[in-house]
């Protein structure tokens, strides 16, 4: 993996954890960027250069969405146009070209919207499409019913110190994988901690069945290195929330009952 690659990485993983934090000064910023550069043994000894690197890239990406936006707002007046002339001229060969254009340009749309909203690593969603799908405009409650699991990874540490960080990579994008069996919607937030919201008429008692019977799948399952070949867990909570639930406490309460899981599995699976 290129150090551009992991560039990308870290700096998507920090503005995760960062957003966790209701005060984000520059220095802790800093803190924050050295421990996951460090997770995945990015070179930090041109300092200057990385710092470069990372404006080039968040200035390129912000560059590239903003023209690409403006460019579908300026075509999608222009069908516009064109589309109020066709149905003016009762020319229906221009209003067929028309609509393939927007087709066309919907499809666009879509690919940028998946762009803004993707974990690089794990092709998962990211927080911001959690807090611009699901949340009201406060950014704190939720705008529908249903039941919400935490997901964190059993001796994620071990296995990146064991086995290393490209492994450890490999690992989440593994576990992303089986999560996504939950035919739920599965989000990255941060680390080795994934969130699965699962839509309204799916109970606790039912989401906790299907994580289950994907964990079992999950330790069955032997996963190789060059070193040795070892076993992933992974340990969750589970909790139900309503139409302007909070989001802060939901979590809160999904994180305990995942540590008290956490306490059980862990007796059962000892290690990797």
């Amino acid at each position: 993996m290129s150090n551009t690659d992991t560039l990308k990485i870290v700096s998507n993983e920090t503005k995760n954890s960062a957003e966790q934090l209701s005060v984000v000064t520059p220095s802790i910023y800093a803190s924050i960027f050295s421990k996951f550069a460090a997770i995945h043994k990015m070179d930090m000894s041109g300092e200057k250069e990385l710092a470069r690197d990372l404006m080039i890239l968040e200035c390129s990406n912000l560059t590239s969405m903003q023209v690409q936006a403006s460019k579908n707002v300026k075509q999608l007046s222009k069908n516009a146009d064109k589309a109020i002339d066709a149905i003016k001229e009762k020319d229906a060969k221009a209003l067929s070209e028309v609509l393939k254009e927007s087709q066309e340009l919907r499809a666009e749309v879509e690919k940028l919207r998946e762009s803004m909203y993707k974990d690089e690593l794990t092709n998962t969603f990211n927080r911001k499409w959690l807090h611009d799908n699901l949340l009201a405009d406060d950014r704190s409650t939720f705008i529908e019913s249903g039941t919400l699991a935490m997901i964190d990874l059993n001796y994620f540490k071990m296995i990146n110190d064991t086995h290393g960080h490209i492994i450890g990579d490999k690992v989440l994008i593994y576990i992303s994988n089986e999560l996504k069996k939950s035919k739920s919607t599965v989000v990255r937030f941060g680390g080795d901690e994934f969130i699965i919201i699962y839509k309204k008429g799916i109970s606790s008692s039912k989401a906790i069945s299907n994580l289950e019977s994907i964990r079992e799948d999950v330790i069955s399952k032997k996963l190789k290195s060059n070193i040795s070949s070892f076993r992933v867990s992974f340990s969750f909570g589970v909790t139900e929330f309503k139409l302007g639930g909070d989001l802060e406490k939901i979590i809160i309460k999904a994180d305990k009952n995942m540590y008290e899981d956490k306490k059980k599995i862990k007796k059962r699976v000892t290690g990797i």
